[in-house]
């Protein structure tokens, strides 16, 4: 499994592992999130920059502002599922995202989020330009 971007969707491969889910082998529904996140990491990994390197560079963090989800389909022990993550926004001190978790290119879990930029203490922060850049050209793309 393998990361890729097609036009500007980033796709990000992953398996379930028994700490994803319940009892019963079903994917604990908290932990999409968690997978959104960690494409999002992902995807800024992909942008040539990671939230370790946002902090010490330009020092800004991304914290989820508010999120949207819709559950069609659970996930299962051991399946592999992959996150589709497309830009839909860049704003002065917010970024937003689309994100899809899909298995089978069936769709079981779908998400609007939107990031706010903040300072090491907590305060909103504009975005750095040349992330923004990066950021709008994907955007651009969409």
């Amino acid at each position: 499994m393998a990361e890729a971007v097609s036009d500007d969707v980033h796709v990000f491969p992953f398996r379930v592992y028994y700490e994803d889910t319940d009892a019963g082998g079903v994917v604990y529904y908290a932990n999409y999130l968690k997978f959104a996140e960690r494409a999002r990491s992902e995807l800024l990994r992909h942008l040539g920059t990671d939230n370790t390197a946002l902090l010490k560079k330009y020092e800004v963090m991304f914290a989820v502002r508010d999120c949207s989800v819709t559950y069609f389909k659970p996930a299962h022990l051991d399946e592999a599922l992959e996150v589709h993550t497309r830009i839909t926004g860049v704003g002065g001190a917010t970024l937003s995202a689309h994100q899809s978790v899909m298995r089978d290119g069936k769709l079981l879990t779908d998400m609007s989020v939107r990031l706010a930029c903040l300072s090491p203490v907590g305060r909103p922060a504009r975005l750095p330009a040349e992330i923004r850049s990066v950021l709008a050209t994907l955007h651009k793309r969409s």
